[in-house]
């Protein structure tokens, strides 16, 4: 190709400062990304858009080219890495080359040599560690393109501050991957519930194990999934197994249940509230395989989640447990703004020197090096799950976060008396305050299932089980708040024991809002040789 034609493929670029994002987009697609590129330019971002055609090495060179100004922050990629299209002109004018890194660590469990990612046009020195934020429109078509382009827009200019704002879905599957990676697996998971994810965001579980409260009728887990993700939520994350065209299946017995596959995706629906998916398992980013993998099927469908972040080939329980930690605190709490720069610092946080560890790496750290099958692997690990997670999705993508909700709110509380509430909001609206006991507990007290299923009434138990386990409320009352104040009393339950939590979530005309307090229940009981309160 001459000197001509790679001059020319620079299509647009501002003048002035460089270009903070870069577009790869083949010419067919171009004027279907038009409404995006110009919504982008609205708020201020400076879009180059580059050519999709010649190889990945020459794609970059125009990537790393647009960089040289120091403004570049993000990457997007227009087209899927169809198998074939090296030797298909007419498929090859409509994709982007995906890189193959060499696979170091997950081989040794069966993944292939190879790791298709996108991660070449993100790490612009060759150093291992990203600087841009990159994500992947995998478009077959001007029609998938379209749908994708009215999704995006439609998610940021939505109106609807409804309780999908404060929604988080999580689907699992039971582990085995051996006693001490299951144990790495359920330890992470019950952290990254517990301890960071926010108390005043309401999580929604849904577990394949049959033991577990969590489990719904397992009839009727591929449903549950599914409306998982239809009934709304601001993200929706998988644990477990994972495949290129479905997730593990749900085992009782010597009887198998589905989950989740690429054959339900013509039944998503989640219009009001659509979620960004993360699956924390292997292959359903596969975007490089022969059939378009589960993340590409979901970004595609009208009613599928807005964004997918999902690994391309097998994965670890160590590396993938990082960065599910990190890209949550970021997604969640910022300080990223968007979905792209969510993704980037968790992979930087994967990939630093280890003076750079915070707290929780080095502990995690540690009981990797105990559990882990590779131990003398760990930082090869970090690096090669930089590579396998890709972003199946728009990395310009704005993060809503909510107004901060300041409560007023007593430190203890008595089973059978009230509680009352006050505080101060940003915003007016209508208000869910609600007393909730800590994730790690059930408001249905205790529960225990050891044996397997045999009755028609046994099967029922499940979904009546399934549905209390993940209602963790023990009072709540919705209220109005006006001039950025409230107040409302709450009938404390005469079984409410512990630590809980006081939340409330805001929903206004043009944004919402969340808060939360702990407090204590309490029982008392007059002591009468001094005369005051003291526990029973």
């Amino acid at each position: 190709m001459g000197a001509a034609w790679l001059a020319a493929a620079v299509l647009a670029v501002h003048a002035g400062p460089g270009p903070d994002t870069v577009v790869v987009c083949p010419a067919e697609f171009q004027q279907i990304l038009a409404p995006w590129v110009a919504y982008r330019e609205a708020l201020g971002h400076r879009i180059a858009v580059v050519s999709n055609l010649g190889t990945a090495s020459e794609i970059r060179a125009r990537i790393v080219q647009a960089a040289a100004g120091g403004s570049l922050r993000a990457v997007v990629l227009v087209g899927d890495a169809e198998v074939g299209m090296d030797q298909d002109p007419r498929l090859r004018a409509r994709c982007v080359p995906v890189h193959w890194a060499k696979a170091e660590v997950n081989v040794r469990f069966g993944s292939e040599p190879h790791i298709g990612t996108d991660h070449w046009c993100g790490d612009l020195d060759d150093d291992g560690v990203p600087e841009v934020a990159v994500g992947r429109l995998t478009a077959d078509s001007a029609d998938e393109l379209a749908t994708i382009v009215q999704k995006i827009l439609a998610y940021e200019r939505s109106a609807d501050f409804g309780p999908w704002r404060r929604q988080l879905n999580f689907v699992a599957s039971a582990g085995s991957f051996g006693v001490l990676a299951d144990t790495v697996i359920e330890n992470s998971a019950r952290r990254f519930l517990t301890h960071n994810i926010a108390p005043a965001y309401e999580v929604g579980m849904t577990y394949g194990s049959w033991r577990s409260p969590f489990c719904p009728d397992p009839r009727r887990f591929r449903e549950t999934a599914l409306a998982s993700i239809n009934s709304g939520c601001q993200f929706w994350i998988y644990i477990g197994h994972g495949y290129h065209l479905e997730l593990a299946p749900l085992r009782v017995g010597d009887a198998e249940f589905p989950n989740f596959s690429t054959s339900d995706t013509g039944q998503l629906d989640c219009r009001a509230g659509r979620p960004i998916a993360l699956f924390l398992s292997c292959y359903a980013g596969a975007f490089d395989a022969y059939d378009d993998c589960l993340a590409e099927q979901m970004l595609r469908a009208a009613g599928g989640p807005v964004a997918v972040i999902a690994a391309s080939r097998v994965t670890m329980p160590y590396a993938m447990s990082l960065l599910a930690l990190e890209l949550c605190r970021q997604a969640l709490d910022g300080p990223a703004e968007t979905l792209g720069e969510a993704l980037l610092a968790a992979k930087r946080q994967l990939v630093i020197d280890d003076a750079e560890r915070s707290g929780e790496r080095t502990a995690l750290d540690a009981l990797a090096a105990v559990v882990s099958p590779t131990p003398d692997k760990l930082a090869e690990e970090r690096r090669e799950h930089a590579l396998l997670f890709n972003l199946i999705g728009d990395p310009l993508l704005r993060l809503r976060r909510p107004k901060p909700v300041e409560l007023i709110a007593p430190s203890e509380i008595s089973p059978g008396g009230t509680l009352a509430v006050a505080g101060s909001s940003p915003i007016d609206g209508r208000a869910m305050v609600e007393l909730v006991v800590p994730r790690d507990r059930l408001a249905m007290g205790r529960f225990r299932r050891s044996e397997l299923p045999q009755t028609p009434q046994d099967w029922a138990e499940f979904q009546e089980v399934y549905a209390k386990a993940n209602d963790r409320r023990l009072a709540w009352t919705e209220i109005e708040v006006c001039g950025g104040r409230f107040a409302a009393t709450l009938a404390v339950p005469k079984d409410a024991r512990g630590s809980c939590h006081i939340r409330v979530f805001v929903e206004g005309s043009e944004d919402f809002g969340l808060g939360a307090a702990e407090t204590t229940a309490k029982p008392v009981a007059l002591a009468r040789d001094r005369g005051e309160a003291t526990l029973r």
